[in-house]
């Protein structure tokens, strides 16, 4: 495994205006896809130079090519189609997010020619040797929640795949030719974002399941399951991690729910770390971190990216130390709970406020770890 530092980010950031603006036009045909990839190259290599300069080690993108953070790559995988529902489930508390979403409809399979392996190769040249470039995708069970465990009767899944089985072996061999292709252009530190196991702790969701005669505990096993097939044969030296997420679209929230439930099965999959959201007191406490084996990273979310407040240092190095009463403090390390900006919209706060967060994060670390 890559040795990380003990600070770090989830990935997304907020869109500049200039950004927001050349989208905008380009949805309307007023800016060619050349031109706005020629913005969305000069505003990367600006946030990558602002990256380097708070301090980070490992720096994305910030997904200023994405409009989503998981359906773009998702809809780009073969065998799935992005599409407009007539109704979208995704309410967040107080607001929805685009009405936009993603299904099966084919055999799955990776696409060799993914926009997203040429968006790596940019990123990888603008950071340089001396940082690590840091690669963001949703993780395969997003695709396993969507088509059956959030199933709206959209879904085509059924005449597909008529074998789940069959579905979740090709979702896993999809991904780990994916984690292939990335490390073939030189990625060695690799993100799957997961809103699927905050979705499997609420205890909202968790009822909804059992009224379709879903059991959580065996979805939780399956999810398990998936990733660890997809994850078999990873090279060594390549660092992959996960980001547990409970919903982040303009700083409202999805779900809620401690880790208590799904920590043996979340903790036994084959990642080298975990980013877990603890900066409310919907995520619970600290205890379900007794099931991380040791060795294992566990990037502690404590510093929130959806209110501009900052947190004081004092309070985050107690929290810190609470949760070194189950994994060696030499294990763990500390981030915002998630990205500022999972969809184009952003939360709510400013780009001054994001920073003014990451400079906390990483002045924290240095303090606690040295």
């Amino acid at each position: 495994m890559t040795n990380l530092a003990h600070y770090d980010i989830v990935g997304s950031f907020l869109r500049p205006a200039e950004l927001k603006q050349a989208r905008a036009e380009f949805k309307e045909g007023k800016l060619s896809k050349n031109d706005l990839r020629a913005l969305e190259d000069k505003l990367i290599t600006d946030l990558v130079a602002k990256q380097k300069e708070v301090g980070l080690q490992a720096v994305t993108d910030g997904e200023f090519r994405r409009g989503f953070w998981h359906l773009d790559f998702l809809e780009n995988l073969n065998g799935v189609e992005g599409y407009h529902p007539q109704a979208y489930n995704q309410q967040f508390q107080g607001t929805n997010a685009p009405a936009y979403n993603v299904r099966v409809v084919d055999k799955l399979s990776f696409n060799f020619d993914h926009p997203f392996l040429k968006d790596f190769s940019f990123l990888k040249e603008v950071a340089g040797p001396e940082v690590l470039a840091k690669a963001t995708i949703p993780a395969p069970t997003m695709l396993y929640r969507q088509e059956v465990l959030a199933n709206d009767g959209t879904s085509k899944l059924s005449e597909v795949y008529p074998d789940l089985n069959d579905f979740y072996h090709d979702l896993a061999k999809t991904y780990s030719d994916a984690i292939q292709a990335f490390y073939a252009l030189g990625c060695r530190y690799l993100q799957f974002d997961d809103t699927n196991w905050a979705f499997l702790v609420d205890e909202h969701k968790r009822a909804d399941l059992k009224a379709k005669g879903i059991d959580p505990v065996e979805a939780t096993k399956i999810s398990r399951q998936i990733i660890n097939e997809a994850l078999a044969n990873k090279p060594s030296d390549l660092t992959v991690t996960t980001h547990v997420c409970r919903g982040n679209h303009a700083s409202s929230w999805l779900f809620s729910g401690g880790y208590d439930q799904i920590a043996p099965d979340l903790f036994a999959t084959d990642y080298d770390g975990y980013f877990l959201e603890f900066d409310d007191e919907r995520a619970g406490g600290f205890a379900p971190l007794k099931y991380v084996p040791a060795g294992k990273r566990v990037v502690l979310g404590l510093v929130t990216s959806k209110r501009p407040q900052l947190e004081a240092p004092a309070e985050l190095k107690a929290r810190i130390k609470e949760a070194s009463q189950y994994v060696d403090l030499a294990d763990l390390a500390l981030s915002t709970q998630c990205g500022f900006a999972s969809t184009e919209t952003g939360n709510k706060l400013t780009e001054a406020d994001q920073w003014a967060k990451l400079k906390l994060v990483v002045s924290t670390a240095k303090e606690v770890w040295g």
